[in-house]
């Protein structure tokens, strides 16, 4: 399918490159058409237009003619230090006073937003800074990029200044001087602004592809599970079975499944291979041969299959994630007693434990197959899919998780045929700002057996050949920034990536269709400049977490919004490059309707971890149709223009505001997600309470960038709207031009809007289609929709309660040809039950014949005549089975009018 910014519908105007650059380097000022910007610019950095360094690419044309046509609004700044490093910081000049959005690494994996008015405000690790300059009502972005070996992002200085560090990660690596290792950009819309500026990036350097370049993997438009919280470490074969039996159970068929860590063949530097439970313990270990654990190559073909099912207790997977939490605290407890007498009896306490997980999981089994016998294709993965696929028809797609090097700590020297060195972790300083978690401190205090870039192509067509033989049809690869630990060896983590990108793009086009890959743990600019080539969709938020781990008991509210305000404003860069996923949720979590309603106006797939168990169907219902696709929306959400300067998370003021589009209407989701965020002192993101309360604002028509699609573009020129609410459940209509509409969000609860256009057919009669009101995304369920005199013809997908807005009543109501009961209100509710028709995949023909009105006059006094029956019969409510009187009434005024029906 095309991606949701299709290059053959983007709204790009080409405009003249005919006058001079809107900036302008002068008396230590960087200028923005004359207005100061930067000032203390010391005499090192350099301004270039984009000409000057882009005057050829290998883009493709029209995408150079693009960039071509709009350089005169952008850039590049360089500098120059008298001493080759492999790390060199400059200041680019300071500003204050001025309101700015930024995206920041606050983990080694992980980006979101920040906001202040000061260079000294933004953090370390910054990927882009946009500035708000209302003195031209316009808006300029500074993006930092890589130039040769080198990377860079912006860091915080003194005094109101803005630093940018270049770091190549090797010793090896070094220069003094940069023509272009940071982009700026000026543009009037902060949406075109980030498509423009990422455009004339991707000419420039011509590493990876934009969004509307490339292919997304099919799965968008799908609901999926995903192994991980049900299972983590202990996921196997009986487990996904019976998990997937019960969404069908419930009446929802998955689409996609995604099976986590925890599938793969690891081993840790103590030869220890098996009882791996939690995140975090399997950190170390290593891959010590490329196909399937133990656990699934023992799976035996057709034993799934029939009434007769194995055994299998749903509650097992929580009893040892039970014991392996017991295990975890015992261990910490451990090390914090390093000098203590307690210190021995934990260490034993420790070993009780972990024999009483290994009695639970059954010890050792010595009944593992041979090769030949997995060969045969009777055991192992191949089996297991060949009979999911057997059992769940719709299941279109199973993937499973691997790490960028393999597996956490990569592949053990001398497992496999792969050229694989044990290589120690080393944190650049730019990290030591950025909070730390368990992945990376485990990273650290072990190492990473690397596979040689040399052979990085071998690394991914080895797994990924093997896994696409046994009917695996794509990865979710996870850890990408691992490969800034361990560059110093390799040129710099920028040859270093190039030559792991390159080895992952070449496998995805060879084995996976070129679109079977979800990137994780990946949001730091080395990925998106190098590894998006051919990779298009990625997470834009960090982990779900059902709870603080750090133990703040109300972690279970605070952490939802924050995980929001990382999608939605991380989607407004890395939306240029891959299609938003803003990851799974659980649908039993006590804010899963919160989560549920930001995932309906996404734009991405939607996919759940749950327990097995652990479902809310009733809630799910509300998000997927019952043959596991979803309404999606048609473009990616993006935060609305009045809270892009803001803090939607603890400045007490603000409700996150997200917008997108449906084929015949947009949605505005708004979200109370205040309460917590990021304590740069603290370097961790942490709870604000005191913030943790309702939350007043207002929604308006204009708050929908409509232009920013052209089939969406005269959507937003309608006079009047038809605005449904979900939650609510409130229809009524809007002026363009009339105010906006006010609302308060309580603390982790959501609304959605609807806004639907008005079409008027004939004198007085309004319509507008909503959708099934019983899914979030009502208008995502609109499919066509045509008007044709006095007659409204609609396609509608899925089952429920149809809802409309009409200003008269329908003579009749057909339903696939078939005339139907409907209901209609005075305030123009109609409504009618829509059931799921599976011979036509829940797609049904709806057609409404409204009593319109169609006047021929050829006079004023005619006009008169036909004004006058208006009056009657719209203005003041008349039905229309009784306009004879009204129509005899007009006729006084003139015998010749002609009315039709």
């Amino acid at each position: 399918m095309a991606p949701p910014n299709d290059s053959i519908n983007s709204n790009f105007t080409p405009i003249s490159s005919k006058q001079d650059n809107f900036f302008e380097l002068h008396d230590a000022k960087l200028l923005v058409k004359n207005t100061p910007l930067l000032t203390e610019i010391p005499n090192n950095v350099t301004f270039k237009t984009f000409t000057s360094i882009c005057q050829s690419s290998k883009a493709p044309l029209p995408l150079f003619h693009r960039a071509q046509s709009q350089s005169f609004k952008g850039g590049f700044l360089g500098f120059g230090q008298p001493e080759p490093s492999d790390r060199l910081t400059n200041s680019l000049g300071k500003f204050t006073g001025r309101d700015f959005v930024s995206i920041f690494r606050f983990k080694l994996w992980w980006s979101t937003q920040w906001v202040g008015r000061s260079g000294s405000d933004i953090q370390m690790e910054t990927q882009w800074v946009m500035l708000d300059v209302p003195e031209i009502k316009s808006y300029v972005v500074v993006i930092p990029i890589v130039e040769g070996r080198f990377r860079s992002a912006l860091h915080p200085g003194t005094d109101g200044h803005v630093l940018i560090c270049a770091e190549s990660g090797s010793s090896n690596a070094k220069a003094s001087s940069f023509d272009a290792i940071a982009y700026v950009h000026v543009s009037n819309n902060p949406y075109d602004l980030m498509k423009e500026a990422y455009t004339s990036i991707r000419v420039h350097l011509n590493t990876f592809k934009l969004l509307e370049e490339k292919s997304v993997p099919p799965l968008v438009n799908k609901f999926g599970w995903c192994t991980w919280d049900a299972f983590y470490l202990t996921v196997e074969p009986s487990g996904i079975w019976h998990g997937l039996s019960e969404f069908v159970g419930g009446g929802l068929s998955p689409r996609f499944l995604i099976i986590d860590d925890g599938w793969q063949s690891i081993i840790n530097d103590e030869n220890e291979a098996k009882n791996f439970v939690l995140g975090g313990t399997q950190i170390t270990t290593r891959l010590d041969r490329l196909d399937e654990c133990e656990k699934f190559r023992k799976y035996k073909g057709g034993s799934m299959l029939g009434d007769n099912l194995p055994p299998f207790d749903p509650k097992r997977p929580k009893m040892l994630i039970s014991k392996g939490l017991e295990i975890e605290v015992a261990e910490k407890s451990r090390d914090k007693a390093a000098r203590s007498p307690d210190r021995a009896a934990l260490s034993v306490q420790i070993e009780k434990l972990k024999k009483e997980l290994d009695e639970m999981l059954g010890g050792d089994d010595e009944n593992e197959m041979g090769p030949g016998e997995i060969e045969s294709g009777n055991f192992g993965m191949k089996a297991f899919t060949r009979d999911l696929r057997v059992n769940f028809k719709g299941l279109d797609d199973i993937y499973v998780w691997h790490a960028l090097v393999g597996t956490w700590g990569g592949v053990r020297p001398g497992a496999t045929h792969l050229k694989s060195k044990i290589v120690p972790c080393k944190l650049s300083p730019g990290l030591d700002g950025t909070m730390r978690d368990v992945v990376v401190d485990k990273l650290l205090e072990g190492s990473v057996g690397l596979v040689h870039p040399d052979v990085a192509d071998d690394l991914f067509d080895s797994m990924h050949s093997y896994l696409s033989e046994v009917g695996i049809t794509g990865v979710k690869v996870d850890g990408i920034h691992t490969l800034e630990f361990v560059c110093e060896e390799y040129g710099g983590r920028v040859e270093l990536a190039k030559a792991y990108y390159k080895g992952l793009s070449k496998s995805l086009i060879k084995n996976f269709n070129g679109t079977g890959l979800i990137a994780s743990m990946q949001q730091c600019n080395d990925f998106f400049l190098l590894g998006t080539e051919q990779i298009s969709m990625g997470r834009v938020g960090d982990d779900f977490w059902f709870q603080d781990p750090n133990g703040d008991p109300m972690g279970v509210y605070w952490l939802q919004g924050v995980h929001m305000i990382h999608c939605a404003y991380n989607s407004l860069w890395m939306g240029q490059f891959i299609q938003p996923d803003w990851d799974m949720f659980q649908s039993d979590h006590i804010c899963a309707r919160f989560h549920a309603g930001s995932r309906a106006i996404c734009g991405g797939p939607i996919y759940v971890s749950d327990s097995l168990g652990g479902h809310d169907f009733d809630l799910l219902k509300k998000l997927v149709f019952h043959d596991g696709t979803i309404p999606k929306c048609q473009h990616f959400a993006l935060p609305t223009r009045d809270c892009l300067f803001k803090n939607p998370l603890f400045d007490n003021t603000t409700i996150l505001k997200i917008w997108n589009f449906n084929k015949y209407g947009g949605v505005i989701g708004v979200f109370n997600c205040q309460g917590a965020g990021w304590d740069p002192k603290e370097r961790r993101i942490k709870s604000y309470s005191q913030y943790y309360k309702p939350i007043s604002g207002s929604v308006h028509m204009s708050d929908i960038e409509w232009d920013q699609k052209n089939e969406t573009s005269i959507m937003g020129e309608s006079e009047q709207y038809a605005i449904y609410l979900s939650e609510t459940e409130e229809l009524f209509t809007t002026m363009r031009g009339s105010d906006p509409i006010s609302i308060t969000v309580q603390p982790s609860t959501f609304e959605i809007f609807s806004f639907v256009p008005i079409e008027k057919l004939g004198q007085g009669v309004k319509f507008a289609p909503i959708g099934l009101t019983n899914m979030f995304n009502s208008g995502g369920t609109i499919q066509g929709l045509l008007y044709d005199e006095s007659i409204v013809k609609i396609e509608v997908k899925g089952e429920g309660n149809f809802l409309a807005y009409s200003s008269v009543s329908p003579k009749k109501t057909y339903l696939n040809g078939i005339e139907v009961a409907f209901e209609w209100s005075e305030n123009g509710k109609l409504g009618l039950n829509v059931p799921w028709f599976e011979e036509c995949g829940g797609i049904s023909n709806m057609k409404f014949r409204l009593q319109v009105l169609i006047f021929i006059y050829n006079s004023e006094k005619q006009a008169k005549a036909i004004y006058t029956f208006y009056l009657y019969v719209v203005i003041k409510g008349v039905n229309l089975g009784i306009c004879n009187y009204a129509w005899t009434k007009a006729m006084k005024v003139n015998k010749n009018c002609v009315m039709s029906e």
